[in-house]
């Protein structure tokens, strides 16, 4: 098992909606965000080649917000087995206070690259990703 991946975002006046923080689109964009660092990161050069992982659902629940200037550290990792071609991963960003605020589950189906057909996850490729972290998610 390996440790959840983290990346901090600071929201910058381009990510402030008319309520003065983040936009619900720039939440979205940075959940991706996170998952296409960590697969980058971490995924096997022959898996990263050969397949791709395209979202599928996302649910996202706010339990509050950052203003322009203020920073979230966000953490990521793959709760429980996938499920034939999809496989769910989950987002939480906390403030400075270390407060989840923000929490998302997003499904995510693997396609074989070269073809664009959906793909049974396979062990090897979602290995390194698991954590103990999502044993209760």
């Amino acid at each position: 098992m390996s440790e959840p991946f983290r990346k901090t975002f600071t929201a910058q006046a381009a990510h402030i909606d008319v309520m003065g923080h983040v936009n619900n689109a720039v939440w979205v964009q940075w959940v991706q965000d996170m998952a296409t660092a960590h697969w980058d990161g971490v995924a096997a050069h022959d898996h990263a080649r050969d397949v791709v992982w395209l979202v599928v659902r996302h649910e996202i629940d706010y339990r509050g917000n950052i203003a322009e200037g203020e920073s979230v550290s966000g953490t990521t990792w793959i709760p429980g087995a996938p499920r034939g071609a999809t496989s769910l991963r989950r987002v939480d960003f906390a403030d400075a206070t270390g407060k989840v605020i923000v929490s998302a589950a997003t499904t995510w189906a693997m396609l074989d690259r070269e073809t664009q057909r959906l793909v049974r996850v396979r062990p090897d490729v979602i290995a390194p990703f698991r954590t103990d972290q999502g044993k209760n998610a």
